[in-house]
């Protein structure tokens, strides 16, 4: 070795360990900082945050929420959706923009069977499922009329309906938006190990406390009127993904010997009956995780299978009654996954 090459050598001993000793410094840091835990209430559910930082940041994950509550609420009186549905002469602000605007792709996507015009016929069939007496045909088609996501369209100002009695409702995508919506509060913040749920739906970065990465249990549909079962069917690994779930678990209805979740065609205006049960989605984003999980039990197995063909960000895991015994369908990218 020549005596230019050694001082060279000399020279970049002290910077490599300095490095290597800062990245060790890092790492120890790192694995001994502590996780966090946020729970609360939400859009009418629970939410839970799990989040390795230095200290609780819950207030702000707080008025994150509330912000995604201020546009897309149905129970709040101020918020943006409300306002839109009273008819107000207002303009809708960013964030209600983004999700009416990822929606109305989605139902585009997926021929209608995602809507957000569909509540009226959902509340109906609720309450007839509840009574016990099915809506008669004259009622269902009435309100079909106020039911259609073509019927509404953003003008660069306003959202336009073409009926004032048109009703929106973001419940099938506003608990993955707000899920979407702490993650990146967390991303913001440089927080690199967290889980976020808001009723089921979930975004993970990351690792968990126990430095193994993050898995999500897809629970079993059963009839257990009880609430007391709470059987996995399996578990997946979803690190660095989104997850949403979408099915009436414990709510079926039976037609031919056959079961069917209480799902609404906003296309017919009367439940589903194909023999999905649940329907569990992995994408980048939750709010897209969220709205296509609902729009799978509309459609069903086949014509769900045909969205994924042209959608392979999407993953997803179905359960469905095959012949009174629940079966599994799911994507061939989700098998290394899945942690059984």
């Amino acid at each position: 070795m020549d005596e230019k090459r050694k001082k060279k050598l000399v020279w970049q001993l002290p910077f490599l360990t300095l490095l290597i000793v800062g990245t060790i410094l890092i790492i120890r840091q790192q694995q001994s900082m502590p996780y966090q835990k946020n729970t609360g209430l939400v859009f009418g559910t629970t939410y839970s945050v799990t989040y390795q930082y230095d200290h609780d940041i819950q207030s702000e994950v707080i008025a994150r929420l509330n912000e995604v509550d201020n546009a897309l609420s149905m129970f709040n009186q101020q918020s943006v959706i409300t306002k839109i549905n009273q008819n107000t002469d207002m303009r809708p602000n960013q964030m209600f923009l983004a999700v009416f605007q990822q929606a109305q792709l989605i139902s585009q996507d997926t021929d209608g069977a995602f809507d957000i015009t569909v509540a009226p016929l959902v509340n109906l069939w609720g309450f007839g499922f509840k009574s016990g007496q099915q809506p008669t045909r004259e009622t269902v088609d009435s309100l079909r009329s106020l039911i259609g996501y073509k019927k509404v369209h953003y003008d660069g100002k306003h959202i336009v309906k073409q009926s004032p009695d048109i009703m929106l409702d973001c419940s099938a995508i506003a608990k993955g938006f707000g899920a979407d919506i702490v993650a990146k509060l967390f991303d913001e913040k440089g927080i690199k190990n967290y889980l976020v749920e808001i009723g089921g739906e979930v975004v993970t970065r990351g690792i968990s406390e126990k430095r193994v990465p993050w898995k999500i249990g897809v629970t079993k549909p059963t009839e257990d009127s009880l609430l007391v079962g709470n059987e996995l069917q399996t578990v997946l690994n979803v690190t660095d993904k989104a997850m949403a779930t979408s099915g009436n678990y414990r709510n079926f209805y039976y037609k031919g010997g056959k079961r069917y979740a209480h799902t609404i065609d906003p296309k017919t205006g009367y439940p589903v009956q194909h023999n999905i049960l649940s329907a569990t989605v992995l994408a980048d984003h939750c709010s897209k995780a969220d709205a296509y999980a609902t729009a799978f039990m509309v459609m069903g197995l086949e014509r769900a299978k045909r969205v994924l063909e042209r959608n392979p960000d999407l993953m997803a895991y179905f359960i469905y009654d095959n012949n009174g015994q629940n079966d599994v369908w799911y994507s061939p990218s989700l098998q290394d996954k899945i942690q059984d």
